[in-house]
């Protein structure tokens, strides 16, 4: 990747040109995701777990009244469930349901870094190998100076199955 790349990306307020992405950590990597589908984010607590459903989803919250399932990415990637520190939190994702409509979903991360903005070039193709998470999972990777950072293919992660089977074992999942 060119030294050009990750001149592209800085704090800057995003241009018409740029995109914005929340970087964040899990599993000791660093990750990415557009900021378009974050609605949130929220301190770790008040975790509700459910029983039957997949080891990645540690549970639910309520958020103003709405019933939000939390997905462990670390877990969702097959990993060690994620270590709950001072710096865990939930990012709460506005994400489409089956129904068409917005469902609230929450993601479990060791810690929140930074929002990036990145010119529409500056998203190199995914890697056919070398990652430690599924390839499908990935959108990308943006270059710094100091390193990649892997972007999160949100809604391959978080794939409609799986908010299928979360929004028929939990009533009322749907937000307003």
């Amino acid at each position: 990747m060119s030294r050009s790349s990750a001149a592209r990306i800085d704090n800057e307020p995003a241009g018409e040109d740029q995109h914005q992405y929340l970087t964040f950590h899990s599993s000791g990597e660093l990750f990415a995701m557009p900021i378009a589908r974050v609605r949130e984010i929220i301190e770790f607590g008040n975790l509700t777990p459910v029983p039957l459903m997949p080891d990645f989803i540690r549970g639910v919250i309520n958020i103003r009244g709405a019933v939000v399932p939390v997905v462990d990415l670390s877990a969702r990637f097959g990993r060690a469930a994620t270590q709950v520190g001072r710096r865990s939190c939930v990012i709460i994702l506005e994400m489409p349901s089956t129904s068409g409509e917005i469902t609230l979903l929450g993601v479990l991360v060791d810690a929140v870094s930074a929002v990036l903005n990145a010119g529409p070039d500056a998203i190199e193709p995914r890697p056919d190998f070398g990652a430690h998470i599924p390839s499908d999972f990935i959108e990308g990777m943006l270059a710094r100076e100091d390193g990649f950072i892997i972007v999160l293919a949100v809604e391959r992660v978080l794939a409609l199955e799986l908010r299928a089977s979360v929004e028929t074992s939990q009533p009322g999942m749907v937000a307003d």
